[in-house]
């Protein structure tokens, strides 16, 4: 009985409660060997495509092309970062410009960018669109802000000119350092 049993469970290389328990839970070992297969499968399809030997002219420059907008991008938005630094009117007209184009070219914008970039979601682009509101909203206190740094530019010029003018020591100093 007990061979008949024995027999039953394990004969024929079977194993009646692995194939059991494997109706539960994935073989472990299986599964890493079937990762292992995936990835050299994918890799071999990597080497294929990227080998460089088969691809024309035309493969490589639209290779090219296809690098170029996330950098673009990337130095793009520090470009602008530099030209607010470098003419804050400059840049805060532009950026009026923008605040006047309609919501829905807004989301056609933010589509086209998330398809192209592999389907970002929308709210990430509509929460971009509110921060640019609150920046905007800001850019008049910017420009008073800069209006009172000429203002004291142009103040200490002025007292450098009357503490000149009364002190002639100080007066003949700057003309010397001037010469």
């Amino acid at each position: 009985m007990l061979s008949t049993l024995w027999e039953m469970l394990f004969g024929n290389r079977r194993n009646v409660i692995r194939e059991t328990v494997e109706v539960f839970r994935e073989n472990s070992e299986q599964a890493a060997v079937r990762a292992h297969d995936l990835q050299g499968a994918a890799l071999a399809q990597f080497a294929a495509e990227f080998s460089g030997t088969h691809k024309s002219g035309f493969d490589r420059f639209i290779d090219g092309v296809n690098r170029l907008p996330r950098p673009m991008l990337a130095l793009g938005t520090l470009g602008l970062m530099v030209a607010a630094m470098v003419d804050p009117l400059w840049f805060a007209a532009r950026m009026q410009g923008i605040a006047l184009v309609p919501e829905p070219l807004w989301w056609l914008l933010g589509i086209v960018v998330s398809f192209y970039f592999g389907a970002r979601s929308q709210a990430k682009t509509q929460a971009f669109q509110e921060g640019i509101a609150r920046s905007l909203a800001r850019v008049p206190q910017a420009v008073h802000n800069i209006e009172q740094l000429g203002d004291v530019a142009r103040g200490s010029a002025n007292t450098k000119e009357n503490q000149s003018h009364s002190n002639p020591a100080l007066a003949e100093w700057h003309q010397e350092r001037d010469a």
